[in-house]
């Protein structure tokens, strides 16, 4: 397969943006040594752009990101595309609103992950972000598509655009790569701050009128005409 020519000037720019997001997983403390993954959708096409294989964070340029189809072949780049290219080529394939995705192992999240255990909203930031709990998806192996059929599964039925996959780690999802990479920092942040709390004792959940109410807002009234 080769990318229409009509296409490369969006190729582009989907490299240069997802390379420098890449540095913000390192910025908000999200990924150790080569883990984690940011693509984007590649609008007006079954393709997107992501991280390659095992390449260290330094060595990330615009040049080295890698195009594939949507059932994860590569189509342009000089290396080996991510090995988490299958779950988002799934998650683009099944979730046509989706224009970015990003996989990390943050800390806390993880931990919370490990646990299998959803994250309560016990937070208004996590009502406005999440719009509730922050759910689990199922336990699944590396290697094909079926970590994206959980991701798939697991966000269809809730309005969090992050998902804790069972002993594994964070995938969140977004209208393009960048809205999707807040919401990993969020993520962690929301993790770390609940386990705190609850070394203190039990937080209390906000009543799920409350969470209606600050998504609402927050998706239609927050930020500079809409939505930050």
């Amino acid at each position: 397969m080769r990318i229409d020519p009509s296409l490369a000037p969006a190729v582009a720019r989907l490299r240069k943006e997802v390379a420098a997001l890449h540095q913000e997983l390192i910025r908000w403390g999200l990924v150790a040594w080569t883990a984690g993954n940011v693509s984007a959708r590649v609008p007006g096409a079954d393709l997107m752009v992501i991280k390659p294989s095992g390449v260290s964070y330094d060595d990330l340029s615009p040049q080295a990101m890698v195009v594939t189809d949507l059932e994860g072949t590569l189509v342009e780049g000089d290396f080996a595309p991510s090995s988490d290219t299958y779950a988002h080529a799934y998650v683009y394939a099944h979730m046509p609103a989706v224009g970015g995705v990003v996989h990390t192992h943050s800390t806390y999240a993880t931990a919370w992950a490990a646990r299998r255990e959803p994250i309560p909203c016990v937070l208004t930031m996590m009502g406005d972000e999440f719009g509730g709990p922050i759910p689990v998806g199922p336990f699944a192996l590396i290697g094909d598509d079926s970590i994206g059929r959980g991701v798939v599964e697991t966000l269809r039925g809730s309005r969090s655009r992050a998902v804790l996959m069972a002993s594994h780690g964070v995938f969140t999802v977004g209208a393009d790569a960048r809205a999707a990479v807040k919401t990993a920092a969020m993520c962690e942040e929301v993790a770390k701050t609940v386990h705190v709390a609850r070394q203190l004792g039990e937080p209390h959940t906000i009543d799920q009128s409350d969470i209606d109410k600050l998504y609402l807002r927050y998706n239609t009234v927050y930020g500079q005409g809409g939505r930050s």
